[in-house]
């Protein structure tokens, strides 16, 4: 897709209803009970390394490890007490179903977790650690999601999709309210995607908050559906083949790929191993433990070639990182 036509596409496509900055801050009033704000402020070391001045957001310091627990508690803050009675089920590779496990013990909701296999032992932990149910079905997270959506159907539960959910998405938001309300003055916001909840909220909040500053999107060529989706203006399928679990996505979904066109500025394809190699850079220079997806905006930063001097926000969207990804990560630098 050319300059021109992501232009045109702008300009003549409609906002999805429900999801706007004033989602956001509905949002953010709903979460303020629940969460307090993640630390946001610079990294002096990375600066030398990238030549930039680089904002973090840690969010992997939230409960859940991960930033997804903004979606999760907006979504069922949300929910009448008949819908939280019927339950939620959703398919996640750790994270999204955190989120939910975390939000329906709050509000005394049943939480089932579809993940397919192998599944990361410390988010199978945390995710039974918070209540949910647990069920392994499948090799892929589009097999996952199928199952979960029969689940949901046979037992008359809520169904949540992990990316075609406004409530999610402006629940994310709330991050990057709290980001560019404390630093508008941000050249450009890199952000992880798998399924794009992350990056569309960015955008929303970014063309209000802090319309002078430009969000990058990043993803990996092994998983690379949600940036082809955005490039090509079709909702494709693609090979899902990466081993970071937070970018495992083999689709593009309807509802984030609709903001992304309308607002995103780029999309960057990085390696798996510019991943690790940014999981690493993260822990020794920002003392940071990242799990992959969440050193993925760094990863894109350093594969990109920005104005030198440039402020760039970087979200580390997550810290569930497993004992043997950690033994990857550090295997880096031998």
């Amino acid at each position: 897709m050319t300059i021109s036509e992501i232009d045109a596409l702008r300009a003549t496509e409609h906002a999805v209803p429900g999801l706007d900055i004033d989602a956001v801050r509905t949002a953010a009033v709903a979460l303020a009970e629940h969460l307090e704000p993640t630390p946001c402020w610079g990294a002096p070391a990375l600066d030398e390394v990238t030549g930039c001045q680089v904002v973090l957001k840690h969010e992997e310091v939230q409960p859940t490890g991960a930033f997804k627990v903004r979606g999760g508690l907006n979504l069922l803050a949300g929910m009448t007490p008949e819908q939280r009675a019927a339950g939620v089920v959703s398919a996640s590779t750790g994270n999204h179903g955190q989120s939910l496990a975390y939000a329906s013990r709050r509000f005394g909701a049943r939480c089932r977790i579809v993940m397919p296999e192998p599944a990361n032992p410390t988010k199978v932990r945390a995710l039974r650690g918070w209540g949910a149910e647990l069920v392994l079905h499948g090799d892929t997270m589009e097999a996952a999601a199928e199952h979960a959506c029969a689940l949901a159907e046979r037992d008359g539960a809520r169904f949540v999709h992990p990316g075609n959910e406004s409530a999610l998405i402006a629940g994310v938001g709330t991050l990057y309210l709290e980001m560019l309300t404390a630093h508008p003055e941000l050249d450009y916001l890199l952000v992880p995607v798998g399924g794009g909840s992350g990056a569309s909220a960015a955008c929303l909040v970014a063309a209000a908050v802090a319309p002078n500053c430009r969000v990058i999107a990043v993803q990996t060529h092994a998983s690379p559906a949600a940036h082809d989706s955005w490039r090509t203006g079709e909702l494709l399928a693609r090979p899902n083949r990466t081993a970071i679990e937070g970018l495992a996505i083999g689709a593009g979904f309807a509802t984030t790929q609709a903001v992304l066109r309308r607002h995103l500025s780029d999309f960057v394809l990085v390696d798996d191993d510019q991943v690790r190699a940014a999981q690493l850079l993260l822990l020794t220079h920002a003392h940071t433990l990242a799990e992959g997806a969440g050193a993925a905006s760094l990863a894109g930063l350093l594969a990109t070639s920005l104005p030198a001097g440039s402020k760039i926000g970087v979200v580390v969207t997550g810290g569930n990182a497993s004992p043997s990804e950690l033994g990857t990560v550090l295997a880096v630098q031998g």
